[in-house]
């Protein structure tokens, strides 16, 4: 059996009384005094070997440390955005301790701590006395040393604890404690003899001034608040270093049982046999408990030393605390370290509590909250913060990282007013939400993230409207969306493939209203209507032959589908994919219809926003980041998590597809309203899907901005309802403008590339001659052709009443997708004949076909003509002309000589 299990049930189990105590007495004093005295007796041999096979290496783990993550503010200055931390922990150096806080606890805790070897053996032994007896808790007699192994133990532990089946974390968190604090009989003396060789080992390794530093580091303070200078700066809002007689003697005091003397419990911290509360903040009267525990206190009443109203004064409020800080008081007075009127001083001046607010959690950020969500996301589900779950939770929670954001507070504190200003945080009857998310197009930065409602992780968000954690702008994965239906702003796609498969922007589609028989789909299958189902266009409007410039423009569904009829269902996901867009919860787009074209996909804002950014930065997809530079507690630069720019659509195609997106954004375009007409160049889309959400994207070269605003559940109609005299539905332009306006304030923006040439050509095909043909037969001859139709009035024609007697252009080649206009007959027409011989046997003829009004016309000089003959040379309106009969004719002629 190994010595140490030996130790604990064996020799030490058996030992009783002062027999037993006199042997563990002599261990401790050969383990501890140099040169050792020798101890005789068996046991006491036989103690002192298996107390020096006891573990001396103590593994010393890195402090749990907060995770801090900053911004820069308009100054470029670093301030804190939001911490995150199991212990609220700031470690400083020996320095950044004030002189008074080591003489208070050392005086209070350790008043021998300079003259042993790591144990104070005095008070050990009563420990030790106490526990054999089955006092109950072992406490008190313990060095300093002691205090920071026990305190290294609970932080060793605590920092690997894990649930279990039937443990919660933090049922094993509490069990950290008690291991090491609290425990009677021999498993009591068996964990004092190997704190105590711990101790002796640590003695031997680190000096005296590190020790102690690293005790002040460690211990706790109450609650969550670990570490002296986090204690100084909770409890009294100034650093460890500017502590002053009082409020160091309470800490030291706090040290020794710190969730009882804590002091930011304003209704107490202590709970009497019936219930009551006591040691709590002043409230004008002072209870028998709280008289009772202040007997130091009512000592300086007794000898006059302090007045009544004094004694009153210093006693009202955190008595059980005031009591403490007297003992460790006293114990300065009696050590030398301090003066009587110090003391004095010091002791009738009231406790004053100064809390600084746990600043833990993204809710501390306030507006800012839903930016610090995603980032807190992103750490804990990002492989460059560790391998496993845990160890991401361990990086965010006891890491220590700084984490310095891409936020810029530029664009965020306005933008938050902004959102607050022109959207409602709840709508009754609907779960309202809207967000706004802008990015750098050039880096991917993101640089603000707003949100309708207001932040909150507790319970109260399940039932309360205007709370939520979720982050709209983002991912399932970072922000916990599922995302929302796209609408119109996923045509961006279509109209990048269209331009990628070598089509124009300026070629004629038919984009009317209309059944699209097939779309086609090389990954799944073609998609066939096969129940003639036609796709509305917002507000029923009819459609109309056109080109990808006009549809863009107009966010023409039935043009889009049209120009989708012509590419490829699975190509146009591809170019999403390549684009950084997929579904919100991380499943590939699903293109298997025709409505996928129109923004059926549920998706993020902020990858929506990243798709429109790299057509305005020229066809470069830079991924959305958060996170600039990441620095551990050592100060040294850790990876980033990946992120990559990448050239995905060749510029020319970027230039084309932005000069279309420019047309939404300029007058006659569907975002005219979020344009602030500053001057800078602007691309865009809207996008509506059903009557549930809409939404606004727009980008200058340097930033994009998508807004949405709309159902964050169910499906409430957002055009019945308003705002401020502003429907729902509308309220994404004033919020887009507005945020728009900001970015261009401190990013500007550049004209966007010029277009080659290429796409913007007109593409010309063979326009058949229907002549002849009925008005249906002619309608659809020329439009199977590509070619849009107009039916023009009728007109005098030879050709049969309601046949087409004219087409313009005619025959030949034309613009696809052009206007012909075709004219029926009206049947009363006919055509001019061809004339010669004399004139007069012209005119002549020409009455005998029918036409009554016709007379001679032009005369040209002939020398060679024969005599006073006028020889016809020609009609007008020309031979083959289809008139009317009654139409005027004249007969040009030819003679020597003309009137």
């Amino acid at each position: 059996m190994p010595d140490t299990k030996r130790t604990a049930t064996g020799v030490l189990g058996g030992i009783a009384g002062l027999v037993g105590l006199s042997t563990v007495a002599g261990v401790l004093i050969a383990a501890t005094v140099t040169p050792a005295i020798a101890v005789s007796g068996a046991a006491a041999s036989s103690a002192i070997t298996m107390f020096d096979n006891l573990p001396s290496i103590l593994d010393i783990e890195d402090l749990q440390l907060p995770t801090t993550f900053w911004y820069t503010d308009p100054d470029g200055n670093q301030q804190v955005l939001a911490q995150f931390y199991d212990q609220n922990r700031s470690p400083v150096g020996f320095d950044g301790v004030a002189p008074v806080m080591y003489d208070s606890i050392l005086s209070s805790e350790d008043p021998r701590y300079y003259q042993h070897g790591g144990i104070d053996l005095i008070g050990t032994s009563r420990a030790l006395l106490q526990n054999a007896r089955g006092g109950g808790e072992t406490q008190g007699g313990s060095s300093i040393s002691q205090q920071y192994v026990k305190n290294i133990l609970v932080q060793n532990c605590e920092s690997n604890a894990q649930a279990t089946e039937t443990l919660s974390r933090d049922q094993v968190l509490a069990n950290c404690f008690t291991d090491a604090t609290n425990a009677t009989g021999a498993e009591g003396i068996q964990r004092k003899l190997q704190e105590m060789r711990y101790a002796i080992a640590l003695e031997q390794k680190y000096s005296k001034t590190e020790i102690l530093l690293g005790y002040l580091n460690i211990a706790n303070f109450g609650g969550t608040t670990y570490g002296i200078d986090a204690a100084a700066r909770h409890y009294f809002g100034v650093a460890a270093k500017d502590l002053s007689l009082a409020q160091a003697a309470t800490l030291a005091g706090i040290v020794q049982n710190p969730n009882t003397y804590r002091i930011d419990k304003a209704g107490g911290s202590i709970s009497g046999n019936d219930g009551t509360l006591f040691n709590k903040a002043p409230d004008g009267s002072i209870d028998d408990v709280d008289l009772r525990s202040i007997s130091g206190l009512t000592a300086l009443l007794d000898d006059g030393t302090i007045t009544q109203e004094q004694y009153l004064a210093a006693a009202d409020g955190y008595s059980a605390t005031k009591s403490r800080q007297l003992y460790v008081l006293s114990r300065l007075l009696d050590d030398g370290k301090i003066t009587r009127d110090a003391y004095v001083a010091a002791a009738i001046e009231p406790i004053t509590p100064n809390i600084q607010p746990a600043n833990t959690g993204c809710i501390t950020a306030q507006g800012s909250a839903y930016f610090c969500q995603y980032v807190k996301s992103i750490i804990k589900t990002d492989p460059a913060f560790g391998e496993t779950q845990e160890d991401r939770d361990k990086a965010l929670q006891r890491g220590g990282l700084n984490v310095y954001t891409t936020i810029d507070m530029r664009v965020q504190w306005p933008a938050e007013q902004i959102m607050k200003d022109r959207a409602p945080s709840s709508v009754e009857g609907m779960k309202f939400g809207a967000t706004s998310v802008s990015l750098e197009a050039s880096t991917g930065r993101i640089l603000s993230i707003t949100q309708n409602t207001s932040f909150n992780e507790t319970a109260a968000a399940e039932t309360d409207p205007n709370l939520t954690s979720i982050v709209y702008a983002g991912t399932l994965k970072n922000g916990n969306s599922r995302g929302f239906g796209a609408g119109s702003t996923f045509k961006i796609f279509t109209l990048v493939d269209w331009l990628e498969k070598g089509h124009s922007l300026n070629e004629r589609v038919d984009g009317r209203y209309r059944v699209i028989d097939k779309i086609p789909n090389s990954c799944t299958g073609d998609w066939i209507n096969y129940t003639d189902e036609k796709v509305l266009n917002f507000d029923k409007a009819p459609g109309y032959y056109g080109t990808p410039m006009q549809f863009t423009r107009d966010s023409l569904n039935s043009g889009y589908l049209a120009m989708a009829s012509e590419l490829d269902l699975c190509d146009i996901g591809k170019v999403a994919n390549k684009m950084g867009v997929t579904n919100a919860d991380g499943t590939d787009l699903n293109m298997g219809v025709a409505t996928s074209v129109i923004g059926i996909q549920y998706v993020s804002p902020m990858a929506m926003a990243g798709a429109y950014a790299t057509v305005a930065n020229n066809g470069v997809y830079c991924q959305p980041k958060a996170i600039d530079r990441i620095v551990d507690k050592d100060g040294n630069e850790k990876p980033l998590p990946a992120t990559t720019c990448t050239q995905v659509i060749d510029p020319k195609v970027a230039a084309a597809a932005s000069s279309a997106l420019q047309g939404v954004m300029q007058r006659g375009g569907t975002g005219s309203q979020a344009n602030p007409g500053d001057g800078t160049p602007l691309l865009g889309k809207t996008g509506t899907h059903e009557q549930w959400n809409t939404w606004m994207i727009e980008s200058s070269n340097k930033v994009a901005t998508a807004t949405w605003v709309g159902n964050s559940e169910g499906t409430a109609d957002v055009f019945a309802r308003s705002y401020k005299g502003t429907k729902l539905s509308q309220l994404r332009f004033g919020i887009a403008e507005g945020v728009q306006s900001v970015v261009d304030s401190i990013y500007g923006g550049d004209d966007f590339p010029d277009v080659d040439s290429s796409f913007t050509r007109q593409r010309f095909d063979d326009l058949p001659n229907v002549i002849g043909q009925s008005i249906d037969q002619a309608t659809s001859t020329l439009r199977n052709a590509g070619f849009d139709v107009t039916v023009g009035d009728a007109i005098d024609s030879a050709e049969p009443e309601g046949t087409i007697a004219a087409q313009e252009p005619g025959a030949g080649r034309a613009v696809a997708g052009s206007n012909i206009t075709i004219s029926p007959s009206n049947g009363q027409g006919a055509t001019v004949p061809g004339v010669t011989g004399e004139l007069q046997k012209a005119v002549s003829d020409l009455r005998s076909a029918g036409f009554g009004n016709v007379q001679p016309g032009t005369c040209t000089v002939d020398p060679n003509a024969e005599g006073n003959k006028k020889i016809a040379t020609g009609t007008n309106p020309a031979s083959g002309t289809a008139v009317s009969k009654s139409a005027a004719i004249t007969v040009d002629y030819s003679s020597k000589t003309c009137p």
